[in-house]
């Protein structure tokens, strides 16, 4: 008799303070394994709409798959259920977690266009518990529960897609709150042997490790890549200073700018999503305070403000070199507008696909020998400093100046760009169509 196969969704289990929904997962694998349940497929790891209000940090649900023995399914749930609420920081104010238990062999259309929602909309609490019911699944939450939403979509996320994978170690408990200690040398070492097989190891315009997060969560490093055995490679050459009690391999959505919708007009954005749309600049790039730049674009429809924040590095860079006419493609999350400020897009990339001719005046040639002339004063000519000659007939003359930038795609840096992101290195190693990846022998540990 063949199987049944349960699905287990959680997120939300964190805080500001601590906590991570990644690591509940880890140790719930562990767990179960102890009820000898079969996984389907490599833990799922799903970054939501990262433009959610009330998000803590990096907006991830997960998801696990198995098979198990249906005389266990009680024992089975129960111990999810008792494990989450262990991990759960339901007493922190803004952490409002959620599990979602579903039995299925396949994963409803229904459910999966849910899951694409999450990830480019807002999702309201109502539109999940009315799924949950029409399909038959459990549900638990806490406080608002909006956790639930999140612990759903990681269900319906499947990865047929494009997507990559993540090897995330764990600290042990006394290090929790300290510094982490893992040695730097060997993680530049180890994002040249595995490119371009591996991404955002290192942010190369300031020479900064930016695998080790800086919060309070339990994560000593996770490395980010294009299959299971890439990102475990990278794990055998990385050296921890401290002990490392666990490490898992997740099937995920990062890196493959799964958040973003392409709209056909400025004048159909909708906030807090993220978009990617075409037009050209409108007013000339300006820095504001704390060294931000900002531009406008329009189309026949709207005209919208684009930001490149201080800490997008180089693309802050690019913009200020941007000028009226200039036809752009521009990618970023949507702001809506306030009081004081307008409808901005935040920019995480921008395509250049043409540049508008750059003119200056300058002085003219003198007609005798050559030379540059040089003026007189306001409206009363120029003269040749070589032979002497005066002119009070010429004028300046325009002349076209070379642009500097280039017709192509510019990202921010590194160390800025969101989890869901697609960085430079990724572009054509996209996944569409291909089979998933097979678990591999030792895929986590314990």
């Amino acid at each position: 008799m063949q199987q049944p196969t349960m699905h287990i969704g959680l997120d939300d289990t964190d805080s500001k303070r601590g906590g991570c929904t990644t690591y509940l997962a880890a140790v719930l694998v562990e767990k179960l394994e102890g009820f000898g349940v079969q996984f389907t497929d490599y833990p799922s790891l799903v970054r939501l709409n990262p433009n959610v209000p009330w998000k803590t940090r990096g907006n991830g649900a997960l998801c696990l798959r198995f098979k198990f023995e249906s005389a266990l399914e009680d024992e089975i749930k129960q111990a999810a259920l008792d494990l989450w609420e262990q991990h759960a920081a339901k007493d922190e104010k803004g952490t409002d977690p959620g599990i979602v238990i579903f039995k299925s062999s396949e994963i409803p259309l229904e459910l999966t266009a849910f899951s694409k929602k999450t990830q480019t909309r807002i999702v309201t609490l109502k539109e999940a518990l009315a799924l949950i019911k029409k399909l038959g699944a459990e549900a638990t939450g806490f406080n608002t529960c909006r956790g639930i939403i999140g612990a759903l979509a990681a269900i319906g996320e499947t990865h047929v897609g494009d997507h990559t994978y993540e090897l995330i170690a764990y600290r042990t408990p006394e290090n929790l709150g300290t510094k982490r200690r893992v040695d730097e040398e060997s993680i530049f070492e180890m994002d040249k042997k595995t490119a371009p097989h591996t991404f955002n190891n290192v942010d190369e315009e300031s020479g900064r490790v930016i695998i080790t997060p800086r919060g309070p969560d339990p994560i000593l490093f996770g490395i980010r890549g294009e299959t299971p055995a890439a990102v475990k490679k990278a794990f055998g050459i990385v050296k921890p200073l401290e002990p490392v009690e666990r490490w898992m391999i997740f099937q995920s959505n990062q890196g493959t700018d799964a958040h973003l919708s392409r709209v056909d007009s400025l004048g159909k954005f909708e906030p807090c999503t993220s978009v990617i749309a075409k037009g050209v600049v409108s007013q000339n790039p300006r820095v504001v305070p704390l060294r931000h730049v900002i531009f406008s674009i329009r189309d026949e429809t709207a005209e919208v403000d684009c930001a490149a924040y201080e800490p997008t590095g180089s693309l802050r860079k690019i913009a200020h070199q941007l000028q009226i006419g200039d036809a752009l493609e521009v990618y970023g999350a949507v702001h809506k507008a306030t009081a004081t400020k307008p409808l901005t897009i935040n920019l995480e990339k921008i395509r250049i696909q043409t540049l508008a001719q750059k003119t200056a005046l300058e002085n003219p040639m003198c007609p005798n020998c050559g030379k540059h002339l040089k003026s007189m004063g306001k409206n009363q000519g120029f003269r040749c400093e070589k032979c002497g000659s005066k002119f009070s007939e010429l004028k300046k003359q325009e002349i076209q100046v070379p642009r500097t930038l280039k017709a192509r795609l510019y990202f921010t840096a590194t160390r800025s760009q969101r989890h869901l992101t697609k960085p430079l290195r990724r572009y054509g190693q996209e996944k569409q169509g291909k089979p998933a990846e097979k678990l591999i022998a030792q895929w986590h540990n314990p």
